[in-house]
């Protein structure tokens, strides 16, 4: 189990051109398959492998992991993979069924560790979180490019901490493939404030008047801020509610449909006695592409009357997946992550007020770029990392950005944090509500 490189080629046949497929596992000299090998930190809690001429995907034998009711077992199968070009990009694909575990996104891991010629380890391991089920065994993937200095990659697919559980591996395949082309998409939200107006109508209008001003040219998407149809109206929640689809939205619908751009913008929507703090999303064509309902109301509008939203949709558009969260949903972290966790790569934040610091959390806890658009919250687009990419300081202006959401942002330490969150993001602990517990 020597955890250095110079024992995994040793023990393993390296592969030219680094491309690596097998399916069909048979125990050779030691009951492992030629160029598999055990890797464990400590020896006293490796799992128990071996190949298993029972379960298989495609021809006869898998490699296979028992937990043997070890509670500290960590590991499982490694093979190295010879011919890797820095900065080529490779995808890992390989099928497993499971047995006996209780948290399967943390206890089933496959990553990529990269190494260079002398054994050290080059950047950091990539971990494969995506995958798709056919009947009893389900896909996992990864694409991910090879780290300056990468020679050799290891191959590792283990159990991780599940003493009951058993794990089966088949038809496993590294391949180069062609790096992602660049995902576009400019942003534009709007610093903007209406004063002394007499109807939602008349204030719809003067974003529009903004937005012309302020965003010249061609823009993909347009955020709006909070409750655009009640600032500056001193108006009540139930004045100005309206039903969705609505006037408000067949009016941004108008200007959407002219300036080819995606909206996003925060009104009060009526559903018979309900009323919700609503966002609405509207496409490049004008149509209504979706709303969400905010589900953390403040006690000023659970005292105005209004109701909470009951989930957090993910929306597919022509550039990517958004999410959207309003103000005090904000304030609590499970809004971002659900989003998150749902496939969004951009979150857009219609606010009041609210603390500023949160926005840079949420982007960074959950690996998201995040654009605000606020009356007294500043109004900004932020990548990733929680680093400001542009800012409205003033009334009547637009925080503008490009953003490329295929853009890997990698961690010199830490490696790429989106894929760590996936893969680290503990969902499986109760957490009980004081008062109420079991």
């Amino acid at each position: 189990m020597m955890s250095k490189l110079a024992g995994l080629l040793a023990a393993a046949a390296l592969v030219p051109a680094a491309t690596f497929h097998q399916s069909g596992f048979q125990p050779e000299a030691g009951g492992l398959p030629a160029g598999w090998r055990l890797w464990a930190a400590r020896p006293e809690i490796a799992p128990k492998i071996y190949v298993d001429m029972v379960h298989s995907r495609g021809e006869p034998g898998s490699l296979a992991i028992s937990g043997a009711s070890n509670a500290a077992v960590y590991g499982g199968w490694e093979r190295a993979v010879d011919g890797i070009k820095p900065g080529a990009w490779y995808r890992l694909t390989a099928w497993y069924r499971a047995e006996g575990l209780s948290y399967e996104p943390g206890q089933v891991v496959a990553r990529l560790d990269w190494r260079d010629r002398r054994g050290r380890r080059a950047g950091q391991p990539d971990y494969a979180y995506r995958t798709e089920r056919q009947g009893v065994w389900r896909r996992i993937m990864l694409e991910a490019p090879a780290p300056e200095d990468a020679s050799v990659v290891a191959i590792q697919l283990f159990l991780a901490h599940a003493p009951p559980g058993t794990l089966w591996w088949d038809e496993i395949s590294l391949e180069p493939v062609p790096p992602p082309d660049s995902r576009r998409v400019t942003v534009a939200a709007i610093n903007h404030r209406p004063s002394k107006s007499t109807s939602a109508a008349e204030n719809v209008e003067r974003f529009i008047e903004t937005v012309e001003k302020a965003v010249p040219g061609q823009i993909d998407l347009i955020l709006l801020p909070e409750g655009i149809t009640l600032v500056g109206t001193g108006k009540k929640y139930a004045d100005v509610a309206e039903a969705v689809p609505g006037p408000t939205t067949a009016r941004l619908g108008e200007y959407a449909r002219r300036r080819g751009a995606w909206i996003v913008a925060g009104i009060y929507e009526r559903e018979a006695p309900a009323i919700y703090n609503t966002a609405i999303l509207i496409d490049r064509q004008g149509r209504l592409a979706g709303k969400y309902r905010k589900v953390y109301l403040p006690r000023e509008e659970i005292e105005g009357g209004l109701r909470p939203g009951d989930d957090f949709p993910v929306f597919q558009t022509d550039f990517g997946r958004i999410g959207i969260m309003i103000c005090w949903d904000l304030q609590y972290a499970d809004p971002a992550r659900h989003l998150a966790l749902k496939g969004a790569e951009l979150v857009l934040l219609p606010i009041w007020g609210g603390n500023e610091a949160l926005p840079k959390a949420r982007a960074i806890e959950n690996q998201i770029y995040l654009a605000a658009s606020g009356y007294d919250h500043p109004t900004y687009i932020l990548d990733p990392e929680g680093r400001t990419l542009a800012t409205a300081p003033e009334p009547g202006q637009a925080a503008i950005a490009t953003l490329d959401l295929n853009r890997r942002f990698v961690d010199k330490w830490l490696g790429w944090m989106r894929g760590r969150f996936m893969k680290e993001l503990r969902l499986d602990l109760p957490v009980p509500q004081p008062g109420f517990e079991p």
